[in-house]
């Protein structure tokens, strides 16, 4: 993986240099009447700098998986399920053509789920459901839009002359690259994919699975511009999982959870930049959270080692005194998430949101944003607050620091701390700076800046069913006790096609029910949610 990355380093830097020239490499399989099967692969400065990236953070995930994962029993087995995902995402990474990008798309649903299964629990069971079937309505997407590049006469999507059809293939595309990468209404497996091990979670979060719809969608949107009412979408629903992201886990007590929203945060971010048509800048921002996000699970597994698996971020204060490096690595990423100054996605966030004032947006999607911003402040604070500022809890700790777990780490620290200002300097991006007045650049630090003082000042938070349901997306079953609508005995229980606890709940040792969803207050609350979301979309733009 090191020589691999290293490899595409220098294949990108070449593309880099080459002043936007690329290659591609076509193949073709049959052809019938005037409809030509091809394989298609592109290497550009995109594909191979955004295969560079993810060589990098996956090296050091093997390395870090290596030691996290040694007492178990089929660590191989583990191993080479994580490498087939790595290598199904850097086929969509190269894809040129719908054959490639339904190998690498199909490649990472499948990994992804024998990934989060790992572990063969009934909750991991239930995660791995539960992103299986969402991602597949993604799926669905992408094998309807087979008839469109079937009526265009070609199967690459790099060189689409319909106008028409190009419009219809990128919003089908998009729609697909939505569910992948969890935005709004399609959240509910993201932190459910977190019954994965670590080391699968530092790869999903940062440069792989939730990765892969919102690269998708900078790469068509490279060769076919997006229409405006897409535009909207992506704005709101961008917006809109941000804030559910960010307020969410002011909520949430488990490590890897609270992680788990701040990427959904994160993509929110890119996802909404791209409603803005600033798809180098998503790009920007995609590189430099890939970078943090990866140093943050590795900073945050190695507390889980020597917290003996504890997740609460209540019983680990004060973790610092036996690890300081892990720690300070672990502060570092954290703030990067609120963009501090001269850190990694200072460099990316804070030019989104001088670009999102600068630019001609409605005001719900401003202040919705602005919120958003505020609650990820809050939210990272109280997090650095309850694990390096508070006194410890547990006094059962172990600590436990070696080459496997210190060399990934250091890596990735580099491309987090000084990453953003390398890679500004690059020309796949063309960043242009805002012209801003004092007052919007004071305001955008002063919403930053609350939110901060408020998440160190705030005692604790009760959790809350609106909110650690994402808007109700998730099932209820995990979080309250469950009305039932029908009994079965254990016979009947062997028929059932579905994992334990996905729509069913062991009550005794004889009987077994079937559960439904809060009936009343969920529907009611569903459907004000519902028509907000689409009276504030018919307002965009």
């Amino acid at each position: 993986m090191l020589f691999s990355s290293f490899f595409l380093f220098l294949t990108s830097w070449v593309f880099v240099n080459m002043q936007g020239s690329s290659v591609i490499l076509e193949v073709e399989l049959f052809m019938t009447s005037s409809l030509s099967f091809t394989f298609s692969l592109i290497f550009d400065k995109i594909s191979s700098s955004f295969g560079m990236v993810v060589t990098l953070i996956s090296a050091s995930v093997f390395i870090f998986g290596s030691k996290y994962m040694e007492e178990d029993h089929n660590v191989e087995r583990f191993l080479l399920i994580l490498l087939a995902f790595v290598v199904s995402m850097n086929f969509l990474t190269l894809s040129g053509s719908l054959m490639f990008l339904l190998l690498g798309w199909d490649g990472l649903g499948i990994t992804s789920f024998a990934l989060i299964i790992y572990y063969q629990s009934s909750s991991s069971v239930t995660a791995g459901f539960q992103t299986l079937m969402v991602n597949r309505l993604g799926d669905a997407l992408i094998v309807l839009s087979t008839f469109l590049f079937v009526l265009s006469e070609q199967f690459t999507y790099y060189s689409f002359e319909s106008l028409f059809l190009g419009t219809g293939l990128i919003t089908l595309l998009a729609l697909a690259g939505l569910t992948k990468s969890a935005q709004y209404p399609f959240s509910s497996w993201l932190p459910a994919a977190m019954a994965a091990p670590t080391p699968v979670s530092a790869l999903v979060h940062s440069s792989t699975l939730v990765t892969a719809g919102i690269f998708l969608i900078i790469r068509l949107s490279n060769n076919i511009p997006l229409n405006e009412n897409c535009k909207s979408i992506l704005i709101f629903l961008g917006a809109v999982t941000c804030l559910l992201g960010g307020w969410a886990a002011t909520y949430e007590n488990d490590l890897k959870k609270v992680i788990a929203l701040s990427t959904l945060s994160q993509l929110g971010v890119m996802v909404f930049s791209l409603g803005l048509g600033l798809s180098n800048l998503a790009l920007f921002h995609l590189y430099t959270h890939a970078m943090f996000k990866a140093l943050l699970f590795l900073a945050a597994g190695n507390i889980l080692m020597s917290s003996f698996g504890s997740q609460d971020i209540r019983l680990l204060g004060s973790v610092g005194l036996g690890m300081p490096f892990t720690v300070v690595m672990f502060n570092v990423s954290s703030l990067c998430l609120v963009g501090a100054p001269f850190l990694s996605a200072f460099y990316s966030k804070h030019l989104i949101l001088e670009m999102t004032v600068s630019s001609s947006l409605n005001i719900s999607s401003f202040f919705i944003m602005m919120l958003a911003t505020f609650f990820t402040a809050k939210y990272v604070i109280r997090t650095l607050k309850a694990i390096s500022w508070s006194k410890p809890i547990s006094p059962i700790m172990s600590v436990q620091s070696n080459i496997f777990t210190v060399l990934p780490v250091t890596i990735l620290s580099l491309g987090g701390i000084m990453g953003g200002k390398l890679m500004s300097s690059l020309d796949i991006f063309n960043l242009e700076i805002p012209s801003i007045s004092v007052f919007w650049s004071s305001m955008i630090n002063l919403v930053t800046i609350s939110g901060m003082i408020l998440g160190y000042i705030s005692e604790g938070s009760k959790n809350n069913h609106f909110l650690s349901t994402l808007f109700f997306l998730s099932p209820s079953l995990s979080v309250k006790p469950m009305m039932f609508i029908k009994s079965m005995s254990s016979l009947d229980y062997g028929w059932l096609e579905f994992p334990q606890s996905v729509f069913i709940y062991p009550l005794s040792k004889t009987s077994i029910k079937l559960g439904v969803w809060p009936s009343k207050q969920v529907i009611i609350s569903s459907m004000f949610i519902m028509i907000t979301v689409y009276f504030m979309m018919y307002c965009c733009y």
